[in-house]
């Protein structure tokens, strides 16, 4: 029977924020208004990390710029973006836990907030095929359209991980509630709604609200990069 690894990615598998440092890359390399991007980019790190972040919001923001540049130019900036930002940020810890999960045969997917655009390429690092992420909406379906600035479908965001994911596995023809184990990694409090879904929830270098729920229910507490 199917087991199920579902992964957050920013400051689980990666022990960074990949949307904010995108964000303050496009500002270092003159793309957005410095000030003013680096500045609201920062607001909303600190609405996401105090649970109080306006996801449509933030989204119009942090869309926008990749709807005004070529999908080939904006392959250009993210492969930089890899090299100089994200390369070091892998960690062997987390990639070792990855692989223990692959050997096991377990069916691994990195489940985030951050948008495909930005994501997909990180998640390859680390061997993962499967994504599910908030998805920008596009000009057609060809694999090379333009980016609109707005979202397609349901933000990956809180409890739209969970309608996310079920859509995911129907496709499949699973279903969590009768997957005989289903793991979930995550840091963030925001995640609580599908850490309460999954079989094994794991806090993975927890912030401070989600360590005191994690302690409260004994979910195991998991220190990458400690």
């Amino acid at each position: 029977m199917t087991q199920l690894a579902l992964f957050d990615l920013d400051h689980t598998l990666l022990p960074c924020d990949s949307d904010y440092e995108w964000g303050q890359f496009l500002a270092r390399i003159g793309v957005v208004d410095r000030a003013y991007y680096e500045k609201q980019n920062e607001r909303f790190y600190q609405d996401y990390k105090d649970g109080k972040l306006n996801i449509q919001e933030f989204l119009r923001f942090a869309l926008k710029p990749l709807s005004e540049y070529s999908r080939e130019q904006l392959k250009e900036w993210h492969d930089a973006f890899m090299k100089e930002v994200i390369n070091g940020q892998l960690r062997q810890q987390a990639i070792d836990l990855v692989k223990r999960h692959q050997d096991a045969g377990d069916l691994c997917c990195v489940i985030t907030a951050t948008n495909s655009f930005v994501t997909r390429p990180i998640v390859e690092s680390f061997g993962i095929e499967h994504l599910i992420a908030t998805e920008p909406a596009t000009t057609s379906n060809h694999p090379l359209a333009s980016f609109t600035g707005e979202v397609r479908g349901i933000p990956n965001f809180r409890e739209g991980k969970i309608t996310n994911l079920y859509h995911w596995l129907a496709d499949r023809k699973l279903m969590l509630e009768t997957l005989p184990r289903s793991y979930f990694y995550s840091d963030s409090m925001n995640d609580l709604p599908l850490l309460e879904k999954v079989s094994h929830p794991i806090a993975t270098n927890p912030d401070d609200r989600l360590r005191k729920e994690a302690q409260k229910r004994n979910w195991p507490i998991l220190e990458l990069f400690a």
